[in-house]
C-alpha cells in the first residue's frame, strides 16, 4: 500500500534537506554516523582505541582451537562489525600526527626508563643503588649561531667575517625569536660538516660505549676482553634537536654486575670511576669520514660541552621520576614539530623548496641531497634522510639489559584488559589490510574521545599526587 503524504509532510522533508545542506560535510557526516543502527558498537572501536586519530582498518577472523580436542573456544569475525572491519590504533609516537598514540607511548617510555632507574617490570628495585650517570652529549660547533636569553654574540671589535657579515651580534633574541639557532654567516657555516656528523652520529655512540668499557677496565686493571665477566654497562639513550638543528643526546647509564640487573657491580665500580670513564671517552672518540674529491677527508667527534651527573638514592641529585618524564616527553616530537625537519620524507629538490622550515634548515636539507649524490656517501643515504638532516638513528634507543621493552608493556597491558593468551590452544588467525584514518565526522567523534581520556588522565594524576602530598606530611 502506497503511503499517504501530506502537504506538510512533503514541507517538512524538504525543511529537513535544506537544514542538512547548511551544515558542514563534518557535521552531516557526524549525524550519519549517529543515526547508523550499529553507533554503539563503533563508538565501543574509537573507545577501545583511545580516539586514534588515524587508526588501521583490518578484514578477517580469529579462531581459537582447544589444542587437543580441537574444540572451537573462541570466534570472531569482522563481518559482524560495522563496516565489516575492525579499528586497531596506529601506534604512531609522533604528537604532530596522532596525539592519543603519542600520549600512550610516552607513557609507555616512562616505564621503560623508570624501570632501569627503580626497579619494576621484573627489574629488581636493586638497579636504584647501582651506579648511575644522567649524561648530555652535544655535537661540535659548525659555526657561530645566534643564541637566545641573554646578549647574542658580543664583540668590543666588532670585525666582520671574509663575506662582509657581522662576527658578533649585540641583540637580545626571545626564545620565539626566528633567528635563534641559525648562522652569523651562512656561507661560514660548515652545512658539510653538520651534515655528515649527523650521518655519523650513531656510530659516534657506539664507538662511545665501547670507549666507557675500555677505560673502566683499565682503570681496574684488567683488560677489555675480560670486561664482561666483571661487570655490565648498560643504558638507554634519546636523541634531541638543539635549536641549531644539531642533535645531542640524553642517555642514562648505569653500571651492573655481569649478570646484568639482577647482579651487583664490582668494587671499583663506582658513580665516580664511570663519570671520568664518560668524559674520557667522550673526549677521544674520532671517526673518519671516507674520502671524497668535493669534501675531503672529515674527523667527526663529540661537541667540548659535556654534562655526566650522578643519579643517587639519597636524592642528592636529579629526580629519577623527572629524568624519565623528561624523556618519555621529547620521544613524542618528530622533527617537524622541533622545526629541525619534517616528518616526511622529501622525494625531490622541489619539496625541500616547498616545506615549512626556516633557511637554516632548508641549507641543511639541501646539503643532504647535493652529498647525497656522491657516490662516495651513497651507503649513509642521506637524500632518503633529508627530512630528518641526515640523522639516521632512533629517537630512543637501550641495551638489551636496562630494563623491559615496548613488547612486554604492550603484552602487559593487553592481559590486564583480559586479552591474555589461554594455554594450550591454537589460534588461526586471517588479517589484511584494508584501509586506514576516519570520515570527517568519524574524526571529530574520535577527537571528543580522546579528549575526555586526557581530561580523565590529568584528573587522576592530580588526585594521586594530591594522596600522596598527604602521606608525606602525615608521615612528617
Amino acid at each position: 500500500m502506497t503511503p499517504h503524504y501530506t502537504p506538510a509532510d512533503r514541507r517538512a522533508v524538504l525543511d529537513r534537506a535544506a537544514r542538512l545542506r547548511q551544515l558542514s560535510e563534518t557535521d552531516r557526516d557526524a549525524l550519519r554516523i549517529a543515526q547508523d543502527p550499529r553507533f554503539p558498537r563503533w563508538l565501543e572501536q574509537i573507545t577501545a582505541t583511545g580516539g586514534c586519530s588515524h587508526p588501521v582498518h583490518l578484514s578477517g577472523s580469529t579462531t581459537t582451537l582447544d589444542g587437543e580436542t580441537g574444540e572451537i573456544l573462541h570466534h570472531y569475525d569482522t563481518r559482524d562489525e560495522p563496516g565489516e572491519r575492525l579499528l586497531i590504533r596506529c601506534r604512531n609516537r609522533r604528537a604532530t600526527v596522532c596525539l592519543p598514540c603519542s600520549r600512550l607511548h610516552a607513557g609507555d617510555t616512562y616505564h621503560l626508563i623508570r624501570a632501569g632507574l627503580l626497579g619494576g617490570k621484573n627489574i629488581p628495585a636493586t638497579v636504584r643503588h647501582r651506579p648511575r650517570l644522567f649524561i648530555t652529549l652535544t655535537a661540535p660547533s659548525f659555526g657561530s649561531v645566534h643564541r637566545a636569553g641573554e646578549r647574542c654574540r658580543p664583540r668590543r671589535d666588532g670585525g666582520a667575517c671574509e663575506h662582509g657579515r657581522p662576527l658578533g651580534c649585540g641583540l637580545i633574541h626571545a626564545q620565539d625569536d626566528p633567528a635563534v639557532g641559525g648562522p652569523l654567516c651562512p656561507d661560514c657555516y660548515d652545512y658539510t660538516g653538520h651534515v655528515l656528523w649527523h650521518a655519523h652520529a650513531s656510530k659516534l655512540w657506539d664507538r662511545f660505549v665501547i670507549g666507557v668499557r675500555r677505560h673502566l677496565a683499565s682503570s681496574a686493571g684488567i683488560t677489555e676482553s675480560r670486561f664482561p665477566q666483571h661487570a655490565r654497562l648498560s643504558f638507554a639513550r634519546v636523541a634531541e634537536y638543539q635549536k641549531r638543528a644539531a642533535v645531542h643526546v640524553h642517555a642514562v647509564v648505569r653500571l651492573d654486575g655481569p649478570a646484568g640487573p639482577d647482579d651487583e657491580p664490582p668494587t671499583w665500580g663506582t658513580s665516580n670511576g664511570l663519570a671520568d670513564s664518560v668524559r674520557a671517552s667522550a673526549s677521544r672518540v674520532v671517526i673518519r669520514t671516507p674520502h671524497s674529491p668535493a669534501v675531503g677527508d672529515l674527523a667527526l667527534r663529540w661537541g667540548v660541552q659535556l654534562d655526566a651527573r650522578p643519579l643517587r638514592a639519597d636524592g642528592d641529585g636529579p629526580d629519577d621520576d623527572a629524568v624519565a618524564a623528561y624523556v618519555a616527553k621529547y620521544v613524542t616530537k618528530g622533527a617537524g614539530e622541533t622545526g629541525a625537519g619534517t616528518d616526511y620524507r622529501l622525494t625531490n629538490w622541489e619539496a625541500i623548496d616547498a616545506a615549512r622550515v626556516s633557511d637554516h634548515v632548508r641549507a641543511l636539507m639541501r646539503m643532504c641531497w647535493r652529498l647525497g649524490g656522491l657516490p662516495e656517501f651513497a651507503p649513509l643515504h642521506l637524500r632518503a634522510w633529508a627530512h630528518t638532516l641526515g640523522y639516521r638513528g632512533h629517537v630512543l634507543t637501550k641495551s638489551r639489559a636496562y630494563s623491559t621493552t615496548y613488547a612486554a608493556l604492550r603484552a602487559d597491558r593487553a592481559e590486564h584488559r583480559g586479552h591474555d593468551t589461554v594455554p594450550d590452544t591454537v589460534t588461526d588467525a586471517q588479517w589484511r589490510y584494508v584501509g586506514s584514518g576516519h570520515t570527517p565526522g568519524a574524526a571529530l567523534l574520535a577527537a571528543a574521545v580522546a579528549e575526555d581520556r586526557a581530561v580523565n588522565s590529568e584528573v587522576t594524576s592530580e588526585v594521586r599526587a594530591s594522596e600522596r602530598g598527604r602521606v608525606s606530611a602525615a608521615s612528617e
